[in-house]
């Protein structure tokens, strides 16, 4: 098999892990490519300032020794098995990134038949990418669960940003979909040795990530926010991400209804709230059962919870304040800041053009003391929409 046939394999594979959505920009060019690349391998991932790149996202090899009921790779699952050499995965990235196809590598791996031994070709072709074609690029790699602390110092040298899954949000719900693996042995311990490098400013400088596969194990939103908020708090983490349940084929559980994207979609943005407006997991409004109300975006759920909060005067409110409003993020939030140092707000078109949302933050604010003419309007029953 040549190694574009690889590729289509193992590129197609690695699909499912999607802690690539963000990687650090210090590195990237901003060359344009020479073609469309005719095979698997290359996704489009998002920088911090909101750049798109292009990464080339595969796995060494697809050959695991755990059989992990939801994953497309599990061991007694019939698929073609195949396998990179560091040599050949290096050797096929330079090509791909002198063509421009790709700005970055995302690496990961099935565990073969020896962790450690995959973790080391793992590490061997960062080495070969960072040594031999001296590539200064974006390198993001995974760390396999279990593996010993040399590896991880060794891949915090070589990569920009490394990650490790934990998949479910506790050991009693990780061994209902993957008993093999130990949650603490062989995640958080690896979690802890992250959490130090970083601390210790020794590497990896775009953090570390994680990735749970949402309602394979029968688990709440309530446990999966709780174990993501002590890990931002307690363990560094750079960033969460949450992949709904998908069945796949010819594994335990392709009967299984899928996960609802909606439920991923509010669990994004309960992290959302968690990194950038301050809130804490207590404060998230959660139904009988422990999830997240699908039916309304978790911020405006708190504040429909809270009216007592309400209404927030826009010319008078601190920061911490208008981040509380449904509608207002951060960036509108600061602008509004910088331009009250000059003027009040008088109408709505003001507000506007500082990046408010004004359909979503109308009923919980006022201007000068009285709501947005929009708002009121509403209230009497009229269309907020004038031709």
């Amino acid at each position: 098999m040549d190694n574009l046939e690889k590729l289509n394999i193992l590129g197609q594979s690695a699909i499912y892990d999607i802690c690539s959505a963000a990687c650090s920009g210090r590195r990237m060019e901003g060359r344009q490519p020479s073609g469309n690349p005719s095979a698997f391998g290359i996704s489009q991932s998002f920088l911090s300032d909101g750049k798109c790149v292009s990464l080339f996202r595969v796995l060494l090899t697809n050959v695991c020794e755990n059989d992990c009921l939801y994953c497309v790779n599990r061991a007694s699952r019939d698929t073609p098995r195949v396998s990179f050499s560091p040599d050949e995965l290096a050797c096929l990235f330079m090509e791909f990134y002198r063509r421009n196809y790709a700005q970055g590598l995302f690496l990961s791996s099935g565990l073969g038949g020896d962790r450690s031994k995959t973790m080391e070709r793992m590490i061997n072709t960062a080495e070969i990418l960072r040594h031999r074609y001296h590539f200064t690029g974006y390198i993001h790699l995974k760390i396999l669960p279990g593996v010993g602390d040399d590896f991880i110092e060794t891949a915090a040298s070589l990569a920009d940003r490394i990650s490790i899954n934990l998949e479910a949000p506790s050991q009693k719900r990780l061994r209902r979909i993957a008993d093999q693996k130990a949650f603490l042995e062989d995640i958080l311990k690896p979690i802890e040795k992250i959490h130090k490098i970083i601390k210790e400013g020794r590497g990896v400088p775009s953090g570390y990530t994680t990735q749970f596969v949402v309602g394979a194990a029968g688990e709440s939103d309530q446990e999966i926010l709780k174990t993501t908020g002590w890990l931002y708090r307690e363990k560094g983490l750079r960033r969460a991400y949450f992949s709904a349940f998908v069945p796949i084929p010819r594994t335990p559980l392709e009967d299984e209804r899928p996960t609802s994207p909606i439920r991923e979609a509010r669990l994004y943005q309960s992290d959302f709230l968690f990194r950038f407006y301050n809130f804490d997991f207590s404060e998230l409004i959660l139904d009988e059962k422990d999830n997240l109300v699908l039916d309304l975006d978790p911020k405006l759920a708190w504040a429909r919870a809270n009216p007592h909060l309400f209404p927030v005067e826009i010319n008078t409110a601190p920061y911490a304040n208008l981040l509380r409003v449904p509608g207002i993020g951060p960036t509108s939030a600061r602008r509004i800041i910088r331009a009250r140092q000059k003027h009040c707000f008088t109408d709505e078109e003001e507000l506007k053009r500082a990046g408010l949302v004004l359909s979503r933050a109308k009923s919980f604010i006022t201007i000068n003391g009285k709501r947005p003419w929009s708002a009121r309007w509403e209230q009497l029953g009229f269309s907020a929409r004038i031709s």
